[in-house]
């Protein structure tokens, strides 16, 4: 597989290996692509959650059932930020 990247990824990529933390090129590329597939996956598991919640409230909206907004902002932002731990 070849890969081309900007003058600026390419110096960047070079960096990370002059300071010791990588042995590669592709040593810092796989660990960029870990990276960039953690967060996804932790995207999609957000988005199916949220989603979830949007169903939920509307099936509530239909049976006449209500929660003040602050309630449900608190409850997003609540799950946001646990999510947002284990991505680190």
């Amino acid at each position: 597989m070849n890969i081309s990247l900007t003058p600026e990824l390419e110096a960047f990529v070079q960096k990370q290996v002059e300071s010791g933390l990588y042995h590669s090129q592709s040593e810092v590329i796989r660990e960029g692509l870990r990276l960039l597939k953690r967060f996804n996956d932790h995207s999609e598991e957000y988005k199916l959650w949220l989603n979830e919640q949007i169903a939920i409230g509307l099936a509530e909206l239909d049976n006449a059932q209500s929660l003040p907004a602050e309630g449900v902002r608190e409850r997003v932002r609540s799950k946001a930020q646990k999510l947002m731990k284990k991505r680190v």
